[in-house]
């Protein structure tokens, strides 16, 4: 099951659950997005030629993060540019999201490790703008069932 998070006609998150299962291979992303994911299910015996990647010039303006639970459950919130609160999902075990716009904050509901995957370089306190969480009255969990 995948689940984009719009606001506004924008992308504000990608959610690949667990459960998601189909052959072959998936792209998440549009072209344009400067992270990009996808999940590949192949065969075994399979063989994915080797290759190198070519030096490409690219722009990034904002950075886009991809977290990989491996263990756990939290709640995450989207906020839109504004840093106004849109709604919340829970992730949970091999749910992965990619957090393409907008806002976000978390919740740890249970212990959790996570996998972070971002652009570098990283340039610490330059590269975010913290503001206050949503109330817990303000929020709205989203279901994926």
């Amino acid at each position: 099951m995948v689940e984009n998070i719009v606001h506004e006609g924008q992308i504000l998150s990608i959610i690949v659950r667990n459960s998601f299962n189909p052959p072959g291979i998936s792209f998440f992303t549009p072209d344009e997005f400067s992270q990009q994911l996808a999940l590949l299910k192949h065969k075994a015996g399979k063989v994915i030629q080797p290759h190198v990647h070519n030096p490409v010039l690219r722009e990034v303006k904002f950075t886009q993060e991809v977290l990989v639970i491996k263990r756990g459950r939290l709640r995450v919130d989207f906020f839109d540019d504004h840093k106004n609160y849109i709604q919340s999902a829970i992730l949970g075990e091999g749910d992965v999201i990619l957090l393409a716009s907008g806002g976000h904050g978390f919740e740890v509901l249970e212990d959790a490790e996570i996998i972070e995957i971002k652009q570098g370089p990283y340039t610490g306190d330059k590269d975010k703008t913290r503001f206050e969480p949503a109330e817990h009255f303000q929020i709205k969990i989203i279901s994926h069932e």
